[in-house]
């Protein structure tokens, strides 16, 4: 999960700066220097429940990193471009350091096979902006939890029965997919993203601590646009409805319609980013707009939903009705029967294999008040294994129930044309689109459907634990912000 630290630049080599560190689900960015003469960052980076293994699942987990830079003249925020070369990279003997083709930002994971938490480990990385003036920049550095997702010799999508599923199909490799194969609507082309090569997702969905860093690297225009209340509300006016256990409000009001606000977590009303002030719970009441802006700002790209169904399930044969979980096995937890509510150890008292927050009871003002989202990967412990922690084949969590997954539909017209371009860091500035994802070969809402389930029952005597199976296909996505609407991305 996305982890802050911040540091101004002074015109000095190698020397420790001002920085903030906080929790995001367990990792951590601390001791930030910067050595302004060769454009290099150090820092320290430490997790938890890290994994690497050459038997089943034959993955590992990592930490997408990636830097902003702000230009002390005109204040904004933009993406720091990194080293190419791994070997521009350096960090300690437990950790390796991989580089990516387009210079976003690098993956940090473990160098050999090992399991447990990653304790405070030194990394370096080499920056490349062109015409770098680093005595005149101030920089923030961010992680988000990920999971490998490696290539196989084959996968399964659909299971023949749950709500609107593909036909069961065996992928073997990255040639289009016909409607035939996998039921009525459009094929999946050659270059519609099918999960065939090895990629990496994010292990959680999107905090509401993420988010609140996203806004608060954005101008005020954007942040207009990826918020419901303009920047300019006073102090503690949330920036989304009273809803849900959002907690995202206004820290400090903009100003002008120039002066972007400052955001913050404040579930319990009183001082901001208190332990217990939900920065872990998983973000909603977004729209596809707001998701993929996010993606697109941290050079991520949406995922398509066969990549969704191989991060469910790996290798495995489809079961009939499955959770992403692999089984049917299935236990109710909602937000009200959480413990230490808001706090970074939310979580549920009683282990229970299928264990997941979905809605059990129809609409009504009960719910409003007590369903919501609740903490990323509330169910994991060091001790859990795929059951007990509901976890996903490659260990993504919460890939059912708590906030709806928003994937690119491989059988619509507005989705199938996906490719799988990446997000580039840097969003929409023009006046009409200012703040939205700039890459044209993503889809609108009308490529989108709703995988994974969410907290929301869908209506009267209804339950929404249908929709949290592998295969269901039953949801659409509109284009307006929904209570239920979060994100997760992938590269």
């Amino acid at each position: 999960m996305i982890t802050k630290n911040y540091f101004k630049k002074i015109a000095i080599a190698a020397m420790s700066l001002f920085a903030i560190s906080t929790q995001a689900n367990n990792v951590q960015i601390t001791g930030t220097s910067v050595d302004t003469a060769t454009g290099k960052v150090t820092f320290n980076i430490k997790w938890d429940n890290s994994w690497k293994t050459t038997i089943a699942p034959a993955n590992f987990d990592a930490v997408w990193v990636f830097i902003k830079y702000q230009d002390c003249a005109d204040k904004l925020w933009r993406q720091a471009d990194l080293s190419m070369a791994s070997g521009d990279h350096t960090s300690g003997t437990l950790l390796k350091v991989d580089a990516v083709t387009d210079g976003k930002g690098v993956f940090v994971h473990r160098n050999a096979d090992g399991g447990g938490n990653i304790p405070s480990t030194s990394v370096t990385l080499k920056m490349n902006i062109a015409a770098a003036n680093y005595e005149n920049y101030n920089f923030k550095v961010f992680g988000v939890e990920m999971v490998n997702i490696p290539q196989t010799t084959s996968y399964w999508i659909g299971d023949g029965t749950s709500t609107g599923a593909f036909t069961k199909y065996e992928i073997t490799g990255n040639s289009s997919i016909s409607s035939a194969a996998i039921g009525t609507g459009n094929s999946a082309p050659g270059a519609f993203p099918k999960g065939w090569a090895s990629f990496y997702s994010m292990k959680y969905e999107i905090s509401q601590e993420q988010y609140v860093e996203f806004l608060n690297s954005l101008t005020y225009g954007q942040q207009a646009r990826r918020t419901v209340t303009s920047p300019n509300s006073p102090a503690a006016t949330f920036a989304f409805d009273n809803t849900y256990r959002n907690g995202v409000k206004i820290k400090v009001p903009g100003s002008n319609a120039a002066i972007p606000a400052v955001y913050g977590c404040d579930l319990t009303p009183g001082d901001f980013d208190d332990l217990n002030d939900g920065q872990n719970i998983a973000m909603s009441q977004l729209s596809w707009n707001d998701v993929s802006a996010y993606l697109d700002w941290a050079a991520l790209r949406p995922m398509s939903e066969i990549e969704f169904e191989k991060i469910c399930r790996g290798p495995l044969v489809p079961v009939a009705n499955e959770f992403a979980w692999g089984t049917i096995d299935l236990a109710s937890i909602t937000a009200a029967g959480v413990v230490n509510a808001g706090s970074p150890n939310e979580g549920s008292n009683a282990v229970a294999n299928g264990r997941a927050n979905y809605g059990t009871t129809g609409p009504s003002y009960q719910q409003l008040l007590y369903a919501g989202p609740v903490k990323v990967g509330f169910t994991a412990t060091g001790a859990s294994g795929r059951l007990s922690a509901s976890a996903a084949y490659y260990g993504a969590m919460e890939m059912s129930g708590n906030v709806s997954e928003l994937a690119v539909a491989a059988k619509t017209a507005g989705g199938s044309t996906y490719t799988g371009v990446l997000g580039d860091g840097e969003l929409s500035t023009n006046a009409a689109t200012d703040g939205d994802s700039n890459q044209l070969n993503w889809p609108d809402n009308t490529g989108m459907i709703a995988r994974g389930g969410h907290f929301l029952a869908p209506g009267y005597n209804t339950d929404s634990s249908p929709r949290m199976r592998i295969s269901d296909r039953s949801e659409t996505v509109i284009a307006t912000r929904v209570g239920d609407y979060g994100g997760r991305g992938v590269r």
